[in-house]
């Protein structure tokens, strides 16, 4: 199942159902098909997904394998898949707009 984050003045940010639940329940909201991140709500959300990146665990460590390194399943942190919806937040919060998603 794909989540895809809209907001009427910002773009769109798609994730996969693992990754955007567990953004979710970071913000403190409950999963599910669709709900609302309102203008009021943002910057503790915001907050909260920063305070979970800045506690993720290191990366595991690269190989000295180049075989392993062309993996396409690369660690991808936590920081990583939470800066666009990060940015998006942001961006609507300054134009004064609620984020929804649906899936």
């Amino acid at each position: 199942m794909i989540y895809e984050f809209k907001s009427r003045r910002t773009g769109t940010v798609t994730m996969t159902q693992s990754v955007a639940e567990r953004l979710l329940e970071i913000m403190g909201k409950t999963p599910g098909p669709t709900g609302i991140i309102t203008v009021e709500q943002i910057p503790d959300a915001v907050e909260a997904m920063r305070r979970a990146v800045s506690h993720e665990p290191p990366p595991p460590p690269e190989s000295d394998d180049p075989h392993e390194r062309s993996d396409p399943n690369i660690y991808v942190s936590l920081g990583q898949r939470t800066w666009p919806l990060i940015d998006m937040l942001e961006e609507a919060h300054a134009k004064g707009v609620d984020v929804t998603w649906g899936v």
